[in-house]
């Protein structure tokens, strides 16, 4: 008999980088014969999630914007790719209903479909009340590193989180930087900890059909987000455009709120140079990384970015902020394709230091440079077969596999 396996996520599936990584896992499990079913937290007017050509009956999302959810779903980032609440803004009620709401939900799903493990995403308020409404189901808890984030930002719901995760059985991390920090912040063992990596789905990212470049294009794509360091590379691309009559920005991505807009707004004042090309699905994305040389994400804050493996498998040149989570996670990549900006100083967990943004920009703006100069990469599977196996999400969801049927097994 197949098992039963629900993953549970508090956002919206797809639009950011667990929602992809969850839709990619439900693709694979189900090719490996997993009985699966989905929880998800969603707007009322979003009428039919998709997570991973799952059947509608086996998908089950929480409404917010209604009854005594009557704030927009919060976000594990405080600026989200669509209409969301802040967690450090959600009053004492909010957070009531927040954990009420979920505990039903949780424990109606588990009741109806009785999994033999649970795979929560993110370290934060969800993940450690699973225990609660599902004490004798083993659960894995996977580590996006925003939870981490969270802890920091909301300090007042920290230690709910910490005593409340640290009961899951098995935790799963993109590297081992991420490893380290569960141990400290959590206090759970090391080897309760699994590195699993993120993965890119190979049959969409590829660079078998590279455009014919009749312009030097840079991309970002990501979050209208100051975090993302987007408004740096706005800076740095208009010193770059005074000296190079031909280079585009291309931007991919969404964003709300106040924050968001002036982006947009900044973005909208510098057409045709910067190009908004909105949320994009992957097989889009895909297409437009082929069309640029150099991918930009001069981020603050990052896990381990998804989308550097995919500029990469699509043939970019990739310019990125030297954090933790490339050097760690991407160290196969580092100095082949990724060239890397040393980051400001930091006086929170994504928020730069003033003084350092100058030179920050002005690297920055350098590196694009000296990377649009070198030629492209082109296919870096043709050139080094076995540079991006391992974050493939077959590969990825083969080390996430064994942790499900070695904590099935053991209980």
């Amino acid at each position: 008999m197949a098992k039963c396996i629900l993953h549970v996520l508090s956002q919206r599936p797809s639009f950011t980088g667990s929602g992809v990584s969850l839709d990619a896992v439900v693709r694979l499990a189900a090719e490996a014969g997993w009985d699966q079913h989905v929880v998800v937290g969603v707007p009322c007017d979003d009428p039919r999630p998709s997570v991973g050509g799952l059947p509608r009956e086996c998908i089950h999302p929480l409404r917010f914007e209604t009854g005594e959810l009557d704030f927009p779903l919060p976000g594990m980032s405080d600026v989200m790719p669509y209409r969301s609440s802040r967690f450090s803004e959600l009053d004492e009620r909010q957070l009531r209903a927040y954990r009420a709401a979920w505990r039903e939900h949780v424990a109606a799903v588990v009741q109806q479909c009785r999994p033999d493990v649970i795979h929560t995403r993110h370290i934060w308020l969800l993940s450690a009340l699973v225990k609660d409404v599902a004490p004798e189901i083993p659960v894995v808890n996977h580590c996006h590193a925003t939870g981490l984030r969270q802890m920091e930002l909301c300090p007042h719901l920290a230690e709910e989180v910490r005593v409340g995760c640290a009961r899951n059985e098995r935790f799963c991390v993109l590297h081992q930087g991420h490893a380290a920090a569960l141990v400290d912040k959590l206090g759970v063992a090391s080897d309760r900890i699994h590195v699993v990596g993120a993965g890119y789905r190979e049959e969409i990212f590829h660079a078998r059909d590279l455009a014919d470049e009749s312009e030097l294009n840079i991309v970002y794509a990501g979050k209208y987000s100051n975090a993302k360091g987007l408004g740096q590379l706005l800076d740095a691309f208009e010193t770059l455009a005074s000296r190079r009559s031909r280079i585009v920005l291309h931007v991919a991505g969404e964003g709300a709120g106040d924050e968001a807009d002036a982006l947009r707004e900044r973005m909208a004042n510098m057409s045709p140079r910067v190009t908004m090309h909105g949320q994009l699905g992957q097989n889009e994305l895909a297409d437009l990384l082929r069309r640029c040389r150099v991918f930009a994400l001069p981020s603050f804050y990052e896990g381990l970015p998804l989308v550097l493996v995919e500029a990469a498998a699509c043939g970019c040149r990739i310019v990125c902020t030297d954090l933790p989570g490339v050097r760690d996670g991407l160290k196969l990549l580092c100095g082949v394709v990724i060239d890397r900006v040393p980051p400001p100083r930091l006086i929170g967990p994504d928020v730069p230091a003033v003084e350092d943004l100058p030179a920050f920009v002005d690297n920055l703006a350098a590196t694009l440079a000296a990377a649009l100069n070198k030629p492209p990469p082109g296919d870096p599977l043709q050139a080094t077969p076995d540079l991006l196996e391992a974050f493939t999400w077959r590969a990825v969801f083969g080390r996430m596999e064994r942790v499900w049927r070695e904590l099935i097994e053991s209980v």
